[in-house]
């Protein structure tokens, strides 16, 4: 099949699916691109070449799918059964397939933490008074990172920086507290990211550090400075029933978070809602205020886009809840909807009150740390973690009702005279 009477069939088979509110399926034979390999040849009956029709979409999305890609390969590949049997008789089924990298260098150069990010994370130290070495003196800890012995010594009188460092840090004590972040032989201000963070993990090891309460708090401190640079200390693994840390370069949880509410935005033709998205996507780790607020102002994009496609009037000054009602009548979401009979029933009412009652916390959330709102220079805003969960939770929200909204209207077309 040449290129032209491909595009010209997935456009049939995406308009299909449009009509029948397989929205997901639709989506991806409409925004990723195409191609037909025959495959292989059945003698059967004449002869009939066999053709797979692969739809590369990128490899989170493809991941995303999980055990749902058959269905969507299915309900692909019967539609375009239904175009293409006119005119032909070869058989073509889709597959979903990830799309290559094109990224050359994906192996990637190492991850980087800016030098100011290091210099604040180390003015921290001094402004908390926190003794980097914790409960270790200064050989102890920097031997658990370094070979000392292999380190050149700044004191002629000594043969390498162990000696150096317990003559003037354990017997005569007189180089400043904080030495070891300038000195050149530890490379923490101007070496590799690597170097840095391991040391910062060092200086909440449990044998450092063991008061769990004050680990945290570092950790806390030391990852509103990291991430903005796109990296994170993390608990790893416990010791004595404490965190062992370690690090890692993020891998952009706000992203995968909303990746469903494009494939959301995109079938209620909303772009409002997709310029949220984009905000959301890059707020959640360097902002997470103004994800938060974002993630409230989706919701009601999300609630006014539905609401005016069924013709439903709401003032313009309507807030979140008020919105919210509206949409739960209109769509009867109401726990009552659903029939005693079912199994479970308790728990679906339950999860329906609980979905309902989520825009008002979100919208209260967001008062209280979001965006929008003068603050003393006390306040101290929420983390990315935080922001993750208000993300998704109006994702969840928005990928549900939106869902309903698509099932009621397919259920409100009429049936085909062919289908009576």
């Amino acid at each position: 099949m040449e290129t032209q009477q491909l595009e010209s069939a997935l456009a049939t088979v995406n308009a299909l699916l449009q009509a029948e509110g397989m929205q997901e399926a639709a989506h991806i034979v409409r925004a990723y691109p195409a191609r037909a390999e025959l495959t292989g040849y059945d003698n059967w009956n004449g002869g009939t070449d066999l053709w797979d029709v692969y739809l590369e979409v990128p490899a989170v999305e493809y991941a995303r799918f999980g055990s749902r890609r058959t269905q969507l390969e299915e309900q692909i590949t019967a539609r375009l059964k239904t175009v293409v049997e006119q005119e032909t008789q070869d058989w073509y089924s889709a597959k979903i397939v990830p799309a290559r990298e094109r990224n050359t260098d994906w192996r990637g150069k190492p991850f980087t933490v800016p030098r100011q990010t290091r210099l604040n994370i180390f003015d921290g130290f001094r402004l908390e008074n926190v003794i980097w070495h914790g409960q270790l003196d200064e050989v102890e800890f920097l031997s658990r990172l370094y070979d000392l012995q292999k380190l050149p010594s700044l004191d002629n009188r000594f043969k390498d920086a162990a000696g150096d460092i317990w003559q003037h840090c354990i017997n005569n004590e007189d180089w400043e507290r904080d030495w070891v972040f300038a000195d050149d032989r530890f490379q923490l201000i101007n070496g590799p990211a690597d170097t840095f963070l391991r040391f910062l993990c060092e200086t909440v090891h449990p044998v450092i550090r063991p008061d769990r309460n004050e680990a945290l708090k570092l950790v806390s401190d030391f990852n509103d400075q990291l991430r903005q640079a796109g990296c994170e200390i993390f608990e790893e693994e416990r010791i004595g029933g404490r965190p062992r840390f370690s690090y890692r370069e993020l891998t952009h949880y706000g992203p995968r978070a909303v990746s469903r509410a494009h494939t959301v935005a995109d079938a209620l033709d909303a772009g409002w809602m997709a310029k949220a998205i984009e905000r959301l996507e890059r707020a959640v780790d360097s902002d997470p205020e103004l994800a938060i607020g974002t993630a409230k102002e989706l919701v009601e994009s999300c609630c006014k886009t539905i609401l005016t496609k069924r013709r439903v009037e709401f003032s313009r000054s309507a807030d979140l809840g008020c919105l919210t009602k509206l949409l739960v009548k209109e769509l009867q979401l109401v726990p009552e909807g659903v029939s005693d009979q079912a199994k479970g029933v308790d728990n679906i009412r339950l999860i329906l009150r609980n979905l309902t009652q989520l825009t008002h916390n979100l919208a209260q959330l967001r008062g209280l740390y979001g965006t929008g709102h003068g603050r003393d220079g006390q306040h101290r805003g929420l983390q990315p973690r935080h922001a993750r969960l208000a993300v998704a939770s109006a994702v969840a929200f928005i990928d549900f009702v939106a869902d309903t909204y698509r099932h009621r209207e397919a259920k409100a077309q009429p049936l085909d005279s062919n289908d009576q």
